[in-house]
């Protein structure tokens, strides 16, 4: 075991996560986690990392939740810190790792807002005269992909009619199909997108990469714009599943198309479905 500070052990943390080509909204989510754990163990008086217990931990988690933090909150904040852990042990930095047997709280998963094809049309509409995010919410609304992979496509990644979607922090590569709403506004972009040396396909008029957080913004004043309320980026992901749910599209067609790794994760939308079609494998425009 080698001793080493708790702040020269996050600093060595959020390096490896940047090597390891974590996005930088992932690296900056960790380190603000394990910041904040940080924090408070130095109010306990605690500076180096071997000097930490699973108590000490719970403690923290505790805190947060006499704040007012939502349990969704809390374990997201226990997986950065089992992170953080995971890295220190393969570094030989502790021999035992405090944060394995902290428990998760339980709690129930809410259910996907689905956007209705009122909601969804009038979205399309807004945004109309923005070629840029018109693209980004047909891509988003047709596709399926996540904002992640949108955010990090690059102008090679375009197929004739597919999207190839390179490794995104823990998911895979795949291609997604690309129906003809989606191509129509995606070449509609391309023809007035800024010349840059930068290869992203979705970049700001500087000619600099359209940052996740940026088009999070623009998308949900675009939302605001069609009046649709209690409604974010990633429920364009939810609609696009139900609707081809509804459509009969096979389980495994749309896991695959999804990226999910789990076909239960896709499974989960079919209680939020009354009724599915014959069934297919045919995706379907919105």
């Amino acid at each position: 075991m080698k001793p080493i500070k708790l702040r020269d052990a996050h600093e060595q943390f959020k390096s490896f996560l940047k090597e390891n080509k974590h996005s930088n909204s992932t690296v900056v989510a960790y380190g603000k986690d394990i910041d904040q754990l940080i924090s408070f163990l130095e109010e306990l008086k605690k500076n180096h990392v071997h000097e930490v217990t699973q108590n000490d931990i719970e403690a923290f988690l505790a805190k947060l939740s006499g704040k007012g933090y939502t349990p969704k909150s809390i374990s997201r904040k226990i997986n950065s810190t089992r992170t953080f852990y995971r890295f220190l042990k393969v570094n030989e930095y502790i021999t035992d790792d405090p944060s394995l047997l902290v428990a998760h709280p339980t709690y129930q998963l809410a259910a996907p807002r689905i956007l209705n094809p009122t909601e969804y049309r009038a979205l399309r509409d807004a945004a109309r005269n923005d070629l840029r995010m018109y693209a980004i919410i047909e891509l988003l609304l047709q596709t399926g992909i996540r904002i992640g992979e949108l955010a990090n496509l690059r102008l090679s990644n375009i197929q004739k009619d597919s999207l190839y979607i390179a490794p995104f922090e823990k998911h895979e590569e795949r291609n997604v199909p690309l129906n003809k709403r989606a191509k129509e506004a995606l070449n509609n972009y391309l023809k007035i997108r800024p010349q840059s040396k930068d290869d992203h396909v979705f970049i700001t008029k500087s000619g600099k990469p359209f940052l996740i957080r940026n088009i999070r913004t623009a998308v949900e004043r675009y939302f605001r714009l069609a009046e649709i309320k209690d409604a974010k980026v990633n429920d364009l992901r939810h609609t696009f599943v139900a609707h081809h749910l509804k459509h009969g599209v096979s389980l495994v067609v749309l896991s695959k198309v999804l990226g999910h790794k789990r076909l239960s994760t896709t499974e989960r939308y079919i209680q939020y479905v009354p009724e599915r079609g014959k069934e297919t494998n045919i995706l379907t425009e919105l």
